[in-house]
């Protein structure tokens, strides 16, 4: 066994990513735990998943993230070690942590990230800006670039951040990603068909049904429980009930978008024209999104294909390139 290992961390609100530098593997499994009775802890990550909408009344399943950041720092800490495990870790001297991080932390939230990575006092933790590893991901030359902006759907957030010669100009975090539109869709679906459905359906409808550019005119069916009796009934939702349901919160990030673009120097703006807008996260398969980014901000969009990897894949580039690592603190 090593006296010492060397692991890469992406806590996302939905995913844990976690990258062994000694097998060279990324596990990557659900942020969540299921506790029992608030006090016995049952499973986390994707066996929590699995109880997920099943659970009995005395049993919660939790995500101890919200909106990109650490909300329950024991839980938290406790989903963290329990996959550090599973990819792995387990050196008496401690491990060697690189976690990602938003890019606008405060001291207290700082402190936040080191307690769960460092509840034993024996592992030597680091961060990096989550937009440096993005950046470092898509192949963009940070030290070079004069302006590019790279923005991050996630499950509960959405990361906006402008780099410009090896530095974060601005970063601003605002509270809608996957989770969002699943919320709603849910609500949407309780409106138009009284019927109640649970997050997992509403998800399955995002990706199977949701468009933003052409209407495939598709319909499925779900099976919830009917708001009056209580009693389990199908219903048929269509492709065009999703789209409704989703654009409000997409147009609420292309509007923060140009909010920044507006703001920032012209020479960077100009960096930014001239590269366009790269778009990662795991909510960014949605169909046709780039496409409407791109209509909504008429700015060219670069969708990365590492999706809710890509901070991962940067993390991983960072810790195995020497020169890369004057952006880790």
């Amino acid at each position: 066994m090593p006296f010492h290992k060397t692991f890469g961390i992406d806590l996302g609100t939905s995913m844990v990513k976690i990258y062994s530098c000694q097998n060279d593997t990324i596990l990557k499994e659900k942020n969540m735990i299921a506790v029992r009775n608030e006090s016995q802890i049952l499973a986390s990550g994707d066996d929590a998943f699995e109880i997920f909408e099943k659970n009995p009344s005395n049993v919660s399943v939790i995500t101890p993230m919200a909106f990109g950041k650490i909300a329950d720092v024991t839980y938290t800490e406790l989903v963290l070690h329990s996959l550090l495990e599973k990819a792995g870790a387990g050196s008496v001297f401690g491990n060697t942590l690189y976690l990602a991080v938003p890019a606008d932390l405060s001291e207290i939230e700082k402190r936040a990230y080191y307690t769960i990575g460092n509840s034993k006092r024996k592992s030597k933790i680091y961060m990096i800006k989550k937009p440096i590893a993005d950046a470092v991901a898509l192949g963009i030359p940070i030290n070079n670039t004069k302006g590019t902006m790279i923005v991050n759907i996630g499950a509960q957030s959405t990361e906006i951040s402008v780099l410009e010669k090896g530095r974060v100009v601005i970063s601003k975090i605002i509270a809608i990603g996957g989770k969002q539109l699943n919320e709603s869709i849910i609500n949407l679906v309780r409106r138009n068909c009284n019927v109640n459905i649970g997050n997992k359906t509403a998800r399955r409808l995002k990706f199977e049904l949701a468009w933003l550019k052409t209407d495939p005119e598709k319909s499925g069916t779900i099976t919830g429980v009917d708001c009056i009796t209580g009693l389990p009934q199908e219903s048929t939702v269509s492709s065009c009930m999703i789209h409704d349901a989703i654009l409000d919160p997409l147009i609420v990030i292309c509007r923060e978008i140009r909010f920044l673009l507006e703001r920032i120097p012209p020479q960077i703006y100009t960096g930014i024209a001239d590269e366009g807008i790269f778009l990662t996260g795991g909510s960014t398969r949605l169909p046709d999104l780039a496409w409407f980014i791109s209509q909504q901000t008429t700015m060219r969009i670069r969708l990365s294909t590492f999706y809710d990897l890509c901070t991962i894949y940067g993390i991983k580039e960072i810790i195995r390139n020497k020169t890369l690592w004057k952006w880790v603190k």
